[in-house]
């Protein structure tokens, strides 16, 4: 893109995304002495990105040693270059030091399980998950990281989305960000350099049936605005990507055209138990999976590896009366997600205002409730009478379910489509140890610097809390070094 005549805005430090990345970088970068502009593409009250709606816990690891062999397992045979396993295992241990330093109150996760994802992986006892202050969850962790920038003269520009970078006439540094604003495109000057930090690209279809595996559509329950920006951003310029194929998911959950993001279902919480019978069918109608299995961040053991859970689409939530009238089929408590903290739907206690929207199916038959979703009458049957079966004898020899096994046995039946649903991807631009985003000869595109969620060090398995922890990690380096840059104007 042409450098300007003229810059609208100008800054040391260019920071794309007010998420927890984008706070340890523009802060880190601030406190170096750096002018810096924040750009956010919500408008505020929406922004925070993921981190926003996450569980709030972040990853910060107890011995380097046992960090660098945990995350090396993680990778599998996804490898990640050892000069990046070892920045992060470094870095990852500085998060409380570096929150506390700020004010912060890091706390260790006291009332939810240790949360060791994969205890059978070597260096698996560095795992150690915080959050500020004295309660976990409900978006508490990210207005702290939030109250960093807004007790500081950093600039944020809200519903101004970054979209191209602009090169010197060599077409090697980054001069800047062209941005839309009120409808019109703004030129934001970078003199040190531009930190890309605004998510990934779980909202943007194309991306995800170009890149992720298994699925033709998915549907996101964190932040709707992350729509892989960054990723085309960086394309642009020659980056090259990596882990592209690796995302937190999936799980099955409804999505309707009136709401932004998935509604989670709480009949298929693994630790939730209510009362009536529940299976969940493919476009067969024959069940595929143990419905209230606790999948690892979307991923379940086939054959000695961890693939992502299957999701034959369409998929359909088959259930009886007795679940029907035990209580809300979602749970709309603010504890965590988009749906639940910002979209706030009202679901109705009897769930007889989603059964009149259409988005609950009812049926007085089971065949009945197949017609009306399009599936083989016969199949749904003989799969609902097979599920009775081993509830009648205590066991599901399919799948070795044993949570919930109740029959669907008391009518009318109900059924919910649903559909596949995650939080976050973590492919996008490849960087390398100081967080400069590299092309595909692996040299550094200079002034280009990346944190977050956008392109992830997770290749492969994922462990909870581990992508705020990143998002810490990394964007502190990404601030330190596009601070340390020399101006260019």
């Amino acid at each position: 893109m042409a450098i300007p005549e003229k810059w609208d805005v100008t800054a040391d430090v260019v920071v794309c995304g007010f998420g927890a990345a984008g706070v340890a970088a523009a802060v880190t970068a601030h406190d170096l002495g750096a002018k810096v502009v924040l750009l956010e593409k919500a408008p505020r009250g929406e922004h925070g990105g993921n981190t926003k709606v996450a569980g709030q816990g972040y990853l910060n690891t107890s011995s380097a040693d046992e960090a660098v062999e945990y995350l090396t397992a993680l990778c599998g045979p996804y490898t990640v270059p050892e000069t990046m396993i070892r920045v992060w295992a470094d870095e990852m241990g500085r998060n409380n030091d570096w929150l506390a330093s700020l004010g912060g109150d890091p706390q260790e996760h006291q009332h939810q399980p240790v949360g060791i994802e994969f205890p059978d992986l070597p260096g698996h006892t560095c795992v150690h998950k915080f959050h500020d202050g004295p309660t976990y969850g409900y978006s508490y962790t990210w207005q702290r990281f939030e109250s960093l920038v807004l007790q500081r003269p950093i600039e944020v520009l809200y519903q101004t989305p970054a979209r191209n970078l602009i090169q010197s006439e060599t077409g090697r540094e980054i001069l800047g960000v062209r941005a839309d604003r009120d409808g019109r495109p703004i030129n934001i000057q970078a003199r040190r350099g531009v930190v890309l930090t605004c998510g990934g690209f779980e909202n943007n279809q194309e991306m995800i049936r170009n890149y992720l595996p298994g699925i033709p559509y998915c549907y996101t329950s964190g932040s709707p605005y992350n729509e892989g920006d960054g990723i085309t951003m960086a394309m642009s310029v020659g980056a090259d990507l990596w882990h592209m194929n690796n995302y937190a998911g999936p799980s099955m959950a409804l999505k309707v055209p009136e709401v932004r993001t998935s509604f989670s279902m709480q009949a298929l919480h693994f630790s939730k138990k209510m009362p009536g019978g529940m299976i969940v069918v493919g476009p067969d109608g024959r069940r595929f999976a143990d419905e209230k299995f606790k999948t690892r961040h979307g991923k379940v053991p086939v054959n000695g590896r961890w693939l992502p859970l299957a999701t034959p689409c369409p998929m359909y939530m088959i259930f009886d009366h007795t679940l029907f009238a035990g209580g809300p089929l979602y749970d709309k408590h603010p504890s965590h997600g988009w749906t639940q903290i910002v979209e706030r739907y009202e679901w109705s206690e009897n769930n007889s205002a989603e059964l009149a929207k259409g988005w609950v199916k009812r049926a007085d038959t089971v065949a009945e409730l197949a017609g009306l979703i399009g599936l083989d009458p016969a199949a749904l049957a003989d799969t609902v009478r097979d599920w009775n079966r081993g509830c009648d004898e205590g066991k599901d020899a399919a799948f070795g379910r044993r949570m919930m096994l109740e029959p669907i046995a008391v009518g009318p039946y109900y059924a919910i489509e649903l559909s596949p649903s995650m939080l976050n991807t973590q492919g996008g631009p490849r960087r390398n140890e100081r967080a400069q985003i590299v092309r595909p000869d692996s040299t550094p595109i200079p002034r280009l610097y990346s944190a977050g969620e956008l392109g992830s060090i997770y290749s492969y398995l994922y462990q909870g809390t581990g992508n705020i922890g990143e998002c810490l990690a990394f964007g502190r380096i990404a601030g330190r070094n596009a601070a340390a840059e020399m101006p260019w104007g």
